[in-house]
């Protein structure tokens, strides 16, 4: 499942702490946003590190689950493409 997770963080210490821990799950491709395909194993790991974010009143995380037939009418201008779940990973 392609899912994308955008935030506004005042803090920088808690923001650059997410965005190193986002990028256990997929690419930064924007400042404040990340793409991953997911599992529901990988989503439910996900979700419960986004509960874990301590934010002050103004802050805010968005998790946006995207359909498999939404994913496909994504549209890019500039750099950039649509990220995808690779056929295997080296650990």
């Amino acid at each position: 499942m392609l899912i994308l997770v955008s935030y506004d963080i005042e803090k920088d210490k808690t923001r650059t702490r997410l965005a190193k821990q986002l990028l256990n799950f997929g690419p930064r491709v924007q400042k404040s946003v990340f793409e991953a395909d997911v599992g529901s194993d990988e989503l439910e790991k996900l979700s419960a590190l986004l509960a874990k974010v301590t934010l002050k009143k103004d802050d805010s995380i968005r998790l946006y689950r995207i359909c498999a037939e939404c994913a496909g009418k994504i549209t890019i201008w500039g750099k950039g493409i649509v990220t995808e779940d690779a056929d295997y990973y080296i650990a």
